[in-house]
């Protein structure tokens, strides 16, 4: 099948032995991460890079054991808000390329993560008392 977007990087996801023998295929465009599934009937996950909100790079033995790792996303995507890029080769690497352009994207969106999280400077209010979050036992009208 003929892939019809410019990709950044492609994978698939590996299976025994870290062989590519799997109908899970990932590709990094510059504004969005896809992962393709299925032989017959395809199914396209696709997620716009600046909606990422953290990554976690982990590494199981059987998979390090063949040069494979997982990314796990994290992400304000509605459809997919957590989301694993599953047994792939030189995952380091394209953490890397990852992280580059999710920066790019956000740039370009003028988004960081108080807007992604909201700032707590948003939630301040100065009425004058200071609250700390903690009930204060001896004087419970305070």
């Amino acid at each position: 099948m003929r892939d019809d977007f410019d990709y950044l990087w492609r994978d698939r996801k590996r299976t025994f032995l870290g062989l590519p023998w799997s109908f899970t295929v990932y590709f990094l465009t510059e504004t969005k991460l896809i992962c393709r599934t299925g032989i017959f009937n395809l199914e396209e996950e696709e997620i716009d890079l600046y909606k990422i909100t953290d990554k976690k790079l982990m590494l199981p033995f059987g998979q390090r054991m063949f040069g494979c790792g997982t990314i796990h996303i994290c992400s304000r995507d509605v459809d997919a808000p957590e989301f694993d890029i599953k047994a792939i080769k030189q995952p380091r690497e394209v953490l890397k390329l990852l992280d580059k352009h999710i920066n790019m994207e956000r740039d370009r969106y003028g988004t960081r993560g108080r807007d992604l999280y909201g700032s707590p400077a948003m939630h301040h209010h100065d009425d004058g008392d200071q609250d700390d979050g903690f009930f204060d036992f001896e004087n419970p009208h305070a």
